[in-house]
């Protein structure tokens, strides 16, 4: 099949995915609600307790918003996946992938439409979330139009990686709630991180789980760029989490869908 062929059936899965989200948006507007309610919570509920261990407890409200929107932004690019892990898991038992074996479509396609779909959906997410997060008073002053640009780039490259990840996990589930049960880690992964609090502010014994998992590096590279703190080693650890995770999960989900349907 040509790559014209390819792409032309991969654009058609995009749209009958996006029509999904579309008819039932009850899950999206789940996902989306759960990073503007933690927001809200932290910012004007913990707000000023949290604050505390920002900058030596010289922080405000206002400096620990800056702080927590760039782990809030990658948080929602954490949650948006688990939706996909769903919606792949139903195709998967509906008996919908069966038919498409039959039909002369490329094989990929399948795949790549949830992927792509998810990916969009992900980024229309930050928007959103990031437009509440200026309502309630979050600036990135320091940033430039490369900066942003970047940070888009960033966000999207995480929302890619972790989405084929989740493509695995629908996959390899035998439902559509035990699928959405295995992709609860990407939710909780960004709630041990340093979303919320710097490292050094927790307990020795926990640092590590914090510090070795791959949304710490990519919040502290996205605070980098939209803030103007310190990145380091923290965006190439971050390229590498991301590349590795997309290899991982392309290669686990191809593996899985190649073979028979459920």
């Amino acid at each position: 099949m040509t790559p014209t062929l390819a792409l032309r059936d991969s654009t058609t899965m995009l749209r009958r995915n996006l029509l999904h989200a579309r008819r039932y948006p009850s899950l999206t507007l789940n996902i989306l609600l759960t990073p503007i309610v933690l927001l809200l919570l932290f910012v004007y509920v913990f707000g000023d307790v949290m604050s505390a261990g920002i900058d030596g407890g010289g922080a405000d409200r206002a400096g620990y918003i800056a702080y927590l929107v760039p782990g809030i932004l990658m948080m929602t690019i954490g949650a948006s996946p688990t939706g996909t892990a769903i919606s792949v898991s139903m195709d998967m038992t509906e008996g919908i992938i069966a038919r498409f074996r039959t039909m002369a479509i490329h094989r990929g396609a399948v795949l790549i439409g949830h992927v792509v779909a998810s990916v969009l959906q992900a980024i229309i997410s930050v928007v959103l979330v990031g437009a509440v997060a200026v309502a309630i008073g979050f600036r990135s002053t320091d940033a430039t139009a490369l900066d942003w640009l970047a940070a888009f780039g960033l966000l999207t490259l995480v929302a890619v990686a972790f989405t084929w990840i989740a493509v695995g996990i629908g996959l390899a589930g035998p439902n559509a709630e035990a699928a959405g049960n295995n992709a609860l880690p990407l939710i909780i992964l960004p709630l041990i991180s340093s979303a919320f609090v710097p490292i050094d502010a927790m307990p020795g014994w926990f640092q590590p789980i914090a510090e070795y998992q791959p949304f710490t590096p990519a919040i502290e590279t996205l605070r980098g760029l939209l803030l103007g703190t310190e990145i380091g080693d923290n965006g190439w650890i971050t390229l590498i989490w991301c590349l590795g995770l997309t290899a991982l999960g392309y290669h686990w989900s191809n593996s899985l869908f190649r073979r028979d349907p459920k």
